[in-house]
């Protein structure tokens, strides 16, 4: 199947004089969101009641949105399932691969991690007991860091910041060598790059589905078990609806098959609804025609950028192969700039202290909309139009 970009752009609603760079934080609404999640409310909800869990197939939902989600990171059918936060997924994995490796203690991870996840790393490691570390390195240092006392090499694949992408093959690899296991967070992956679990032998991953999946604020997250761990993780958190027979009320927890014992709470309904019309969109889509895009896009907002603003730095990898699909500059005002550009209708945002990030996301994304963004950016540097009071006051969220 080859991607029909004008296709894909028509499935999204986006406000009229808006370039939007900001679908690695946020995807915008898919057209069909508000019909799917209408229906779901009046028909399922509204004339269902509590029997939708049945007719409507809402119970069952975690593993077929799981499925479809799977066949964008490379998973086995099966062994991907829906609900909780990212956080929440990040802690379960880690959790179960620790308990694989009972004997070791040490958790590696980079200092370009999401913070997040180190707080979660962090705050399990701390209820385990004091003979648990967990060792920060720099992005680079992580391959030399994997040696014999790791129990469990924890990563976000695509840096949040800079958008510097990890080999995942190689780093699993090497962990696997060294007798550890290997968690890998997908947050700025699925949807954006081609990913394969399988191929690269990943233990555990754990994603988001409101960036580039375009499931909507709050949307559930997703977690993967490798088949071969499948029976004997373990979820640190054991939830009702990650028991073997919920219904059956026992009051001693029985794990429940394979991923399905990685569920903890009910499901978000509505949504799921919003997730299962986005999916569509990515129906029409092929993830690697979606990569070649983004990385002719990039380029071109890289070469936009620096011929037009000499005081931007960047501070993205320069090859787009080791670049997931964002774009991200080092600029002293960023912050201010950033409101200058979404003033003018062009949305990104900014991650402290000083980076100004702009998501390449080509189903809704042309050159056009790449060379006007670049065009504004250089008018209100040029011009110092971010030099204003304003821009300058930090909202709740950057």
């Amino acid at each position: 199947m080859t991607t029909d970009f004008t296709a894909t752009r028509n499935a999204f609603h986006l406000p009229n004089g808006t370039i939007y760079l900001d679908g690695n934080s946020l995807g915008p609404l898919p057209r069909a969101v508000p019909d799917r999640v209408a229906t779901t409310i009046r028909d399922e909800w509204g004339e269902m009641l509590i029997t939708g869990w049945n007719r409507a197939g809402w119970m069952a939902k975690p593993g077929d949105l799981g499925d479809r989600i799977g066949r964008l990171i490379g998973a086995e059918a099966g062994h991907v399932t829906l609900g909780d936060t990212l956080s929440i997924k990040v802690y379960q994995a880690l959790a179960a691969a620790l308990a694989l490796r009972p004997d070791r203690h040490v958790v590696l991870s980079d200092n370009g991690n999401f913070p997040s996840d180190l707080y979660m790393a962090g705050g399990l490691l701390k209820t385990l007991g004091d003979k648990y570390e967990l060792r920060v390195v720099a992005p680079e240092e992580v391959e030399d860091a994997i040696t014999d006392e790791i129990a469990v090499l924890m990563l976000t694949e695509v840096d949040y910041r800079t958008g510097r992408k990890h080999d995942m093959k190689a780093l699993t690899r090497k962990a696997h060598d060294m007798g550890a296991l290997a968690v890998w967070d997908l947050a700025h992956s699925a949807g954006a790059l081609p990913v394969d679990l399988s191929g690269c032998s990943a233990d555990f991953a754990a994603g988001c589905t409101y960036k580039y999946l375009n499931s909507g604020p709050g949307g559930p997250a997703f977690i993967y078990v490798a088949p071969r761990h499948a029976d004997a993780a373990l979820p640190a958190l054991s939830g009702w609806l990650g028991h073997e027979a919920p219904f059956d009320f026992d009051l001693a927890y029985r794990p429940g098959r394979k991923v399905e014992r990685m569920r903890v709470g009910t499901p978000p309904v509505l949504q799921m609804a919003a997730l299962e019309a986005a999916m569509d969109v990515w129906d029409m889509a092929d993830i690697h025609d979606v990569r070649t895009r983004s990385i002719a896009l990039s380029e071109l907002f890289i070469r936009e950028v620096e011929s037009s603003c000499p005081g931007l730095e960047l501070v993205s990898p320069r090859d787009p192969q080791v670049r997931g699909s964002q774009v991200s500059f080092r600029f002293e005002n960023g912050y201010a700039a950033m409101q200058a550009l979404i003033d003018r209708g062009v949305i990104g945002d900014f991650r402290a202290p000083d980076i100004m990030r702009f998501g390449i996301t080509p189903l809704y994304l042309g050159e056009d909309d790449i060379r006007q963004a670049a065009a504004i950016l250089s008018q209100i540097l040029a011009g110092r139009h971010w030099d204003r009071p304003e821009y300058s006051v930090r909202q709740a969220v950057t």
